[in-house]
């Protein structure tokens, strides 16, 4: 696993957005090479957007406001998890971020082939414009695409990456009260996206019916608000716990437990942190949700400062696969409109299981 900030779950390194500031090159800006053209033109009505939509539409975000003058037919994903939000409106994006590294060999690409999304992308093959650990967006290969909208919500992209991605065609960056990356709530990222895509009625009718299944946890689980819960990954031999305004924190604080808010003071504004040996009193709690693949699983299972604590001899501990089998972890760390409810559903299972 990778400690990127989206997915691959090492819990993550934020990925280093380090963006050049110098100007794209005319050829970049209207290069579409032949066989970028023909394929274009192969996916257009393939990637057409849904019936509907409400245009023009000016979205206000972090590096200042965008309006999309029509329906887009060819999006392009650069936030981490954009992609999968796109998708539940009923548009398929041209490119997308590779956030899982793809096993050697294997195809399609996994992250088309999440149980959530593999049905909304069917036989379409988007293009990957970044993979999770690059310092950027491959903006050649995006101008390639011709997109029409470009979404940059889940996004490290600053303002010189924004200027650049800006020169292709319309983009829309994260939310404008967002402070730091990755730290809006996901219902903020659903509506802002929603929004972008002519579609903010239909997007605010699938928050409400996710925060409906999330009250409907709630009472049918009203223990969970008496107990504290963490999520965490063992990564490069350290448990690292993620905060409460972490997707992941938020999702479990969603479902009625309490945060472990000692956590967020050490972490700052990062949305995990590494403990050290005399810290993991901080997750020794009511329930632990641990998100590892089996080598990693394993791996914590040894570690004896984790072994000895409470939580684990009281058998409160969720061990859920992040990229294999469900992909449980994956779709929590995902925290997408797709992702959501299949995410609920798996821990509240977990939690019966333990």
């Amino acid at each position: 696993m990778l400690l990127d900030r989206t997915t691959r779950m090492k819990p993550w390194r934020r990925v280093a957005a380090t963006l050049s500031v110098a100007a794209l090159g005319v050829g970049l800006l209207t290069g579409c090479g032949s066989d970028s053209a023909d394929k274009g033109k192969k996916n257009e009505s393939v990637n057409a957007p849904a019936a509907g939509g409400a245009f023009p539409v000016t979205v206000e975000h972090a590096f200042g406001s965008t309006t999309v003058k029509g329906a887009p037919k060819r999006v392009v994903s650069v936030g981490y998890t954009d992609d999968q939000t796109i998708l539940a409106f009923g548009i398929k994006p041209v490119g997308m971020v590779d956030q899982y590294p793809n096993p050697a060999g294997q195809t399609p690409d996994i992250n088309t082939q999440w149980p959530w999304v593999k049905d909304k992308w069917g036989a379409t093959r988007p293009e990957v414009v970044m993979s999770n650990g690059d310092a950027g967006p491959n903006f050649e290969k995006i101008a390639s695409l011709r997109p029409d909208l470009i979404i940059a919500v889940y996004s490290e992209i600053d303002q010189a990456g924004y200027d650049k991605l800006s020169k292709i065609a319309p983009t829309v960056g994260r939310t404008k009260t967002e402070k730091e990356p990755f730290s809006a709530p996901w219902q903020d990222n659903a509506l802002h996206i929603a929004k972008a895509l002519g579609k903010a009625d239909e997007g605010r009718q699938m928050v409400q019916g996710i925060q409906d299944k999330l009250a409907a946890v709630k009472k049918a689980h009203p223990e969970f608000a008496d107990q504290t819960a963490v999520a965490l990954s063992w990564y490069k031999d350290q448990v690292n716990p993620f905060t409460t305004s972490d997707v992941r924190g938020q999702l479990l604080t969603g479902m009625g437990f309490k945060g472990q808010t000692e956590i967020d003071k050490i972490a700052g504004t990062s949305f995990s942190t590494a403990l050290s040996p005399e810290r993991m009193d901080l997750v020794d709690v009511d329930r632990v949700f641990v998100i590892n693949d089996k080598a990693d699983t394993d791996a914590l299972k040894k570690y004896e400062l984790f072994t000895n604590l409470k939580v684990n001899k009281n058998n409160k501990v969720s061990y859920l696969l992040d990229s294999e089998g469900p992909a449980v972890g994956a779709a929590m760390s995902q925290a997408t409109l797709p992702s959501l409810p299949f995410a609920i559903d798996e821990l509240v299972k977990s939690v019966g299981r333990v």
